[in-house]
């Protein structure tokens, strides 16, 4: 058994090396997890757009994740980007497979849908897919604002109760828990603050965590989204509440973004700095 967690991600590669897989290694890595990937879609991408995405072959995603199980003891598991509904269905799947031999595999569902760029991530049809076979097993949502409206066909939350209200009609998805990531809120660059919604069901009541963090000023978000629940994947795979892996990751997020402008890659939205804590 391996001396350090083991997380995998299962996502789309980001070839900027932003977001994405790309992203959700070095998170674990920053982390301290030690990260395997399932590739399900390869994009041509930098800090200004997607210019193209292949998606991966069902069967060669298929055989990706047979593989890592097979061989690696994988306590926690981050999904990413699945454009389509084959993938949706067949990620689901093998994951319901290898959660019959591990009931306690912790699955993190990130509904990438929208890059930072403003690029489309993912079909329409996929979007319905994803909700009927992939939400009832994931232990964790966490779409951004736009994520979640999109989820449920609604306007995006103008307060704290309209996000309220929205994270349940996810739980009713049958979804085990929703954080929802304010980050992308004007209102709350106004207030000059970083607001993140964990609800929970807990019986017959809900149970709502509000996580906040100083608004960090820079044009340097790109893959944001990707590296918050990574971190967060990374820390359960620790032993870590869910509070507090979402704490935790907030933290090391906030000072990844706030170190983002050292980096100064790329001409447009560049990435955070993941090893902001370890490069001098």
């Amino acid at each position: 058994m391996s001396k350090y967690p083991i997380a995998l991600t299962i996502a789309g590669s980001d070839s900027g090396g932003g977001a994405g897989i790309q992203a959700d290694i070095k998170s674990f890595s920053a982390n301290g997890v030690y990260g395997a990937s399932v590739i399900t879609a390869i994009t041509a991408q930098n800090t200004v757009a997607v210019t193209a995405i292949h998606n991966v072959p069902v069967d060669i995603i298929t055989a990706q994740l047979d593989a890592v199980f097979d061989d690696l003891n994988i306590t926690c598991v981050k999904i990413g980007m699945l454009s389509k509904s084959e993938t949706i269905k067949a990620v689901a799947a093998v994951l319901k497979k290898h959660r019959a031999k591990n009931k306690n595999l912790t699955i993190v569902l990130d509904p990438v849908m929208v890059t930072t760029t403003g690029d489309p991530l993912i079909a329409d049809d996929a979007v319905d897919t994803l909700k009927e076979v992939l939400l009832p097993l994931a232990t964790l949502v966490t779409p951004n604002l736009h994520e979640t409206a999109r989820l449920i066909n609604a306007k995006l939350p103008q307060s704290r109760e309209e996000m309220v209200d929205q994270a349940q009609q996810i739980l009713n998805m049958g979804v085990k828990a929703v954080l929802i990531k304010g980050g992308h809120g004007a209102s709350n660059a106004a207030l000059k603050e970083s607001t993140d919604l964990l609800l929970l069901a807990d019986g017959s009541k809900f149970v709502e965590e509000w996580f906040t963090a100083k608004w960090v000023v820079t044009k340097n978000t790109h893959g944001t989204g990707c590296s918050l629940s990574s971190a967060i994947t990374a820390n359960l795979a620790k032993g870590e509440t869910l509070s507090s892996a979402i704490q935790n990751a907030k933290t090391w997020l906030t000072g990844a973004i706030a170190s983002a402008d050292d980096l100064d890659v790329g001409k447009g939205s560049g990435p955070v700095h993941h090893f902001y804590q370890y490069w001098k």
